[in-house]
């Protein structure tokens, strides 16, 4: 038997400001009908096809241990290193650097609340690394 991830929910600090950072990294999107507003303690972000969705939750403990989630990003329409600049420009920071000479490797990031998350190559990528070896 198999499940569905229906919701990966994030304990923060400040809820409407982190569902703004994945949103725009994502393109997740607040529910209209019941739009996240900053005075909240919760902030809900969905897939466009409904498919998933990331709840954001604010608790008062400070953030004890190194992650509160993790995720592993592939990149669909722009290269590892294209996407690590953009998400760069909308606040993240570089953790560690992984890639390699040949093009392979990752790079891990934190959110502006120090989540961390990997970006890994598209899998154009993958497949002409693929088709060279």
């Amino acid at each position: 038997m198999t499940v569905r991830i229906r919701h990966i929910t994030v304990d923060c600090a400040k809820c409407y400001d982190l569902s703004l950072f994945w949103s725009a990294l994502t393109g997740f999107r607040e529910n209209p009908d019941d739009p996240n507003l900053p005075e909240h303690v919760q902030a809900a972000i969905e897939a466009p096809d409904g498919s998933a969705a990331m709840l954001f939750v604010e608790v008062p403990e400070g953030k004890a241990g190194k992650n509160r989630i993790h995720l592993d990003l592939q990149p669909t329409d722009a290269t590892r290193d294209e996407e690590v600049q953009r998400i760069l420009g909308l606040g993240a920071t570089i953790v560690g650097d992984f890639r390699k000479e040949d093009g392979t490797g990752w790079v891990t990031m934190a959110d502006p609340e120090g989540n961390e998350f990997c970006v890994e190559r598209s899998a154009t990528e993958r497949a002409a690394g693929r088709a060279a070896s």
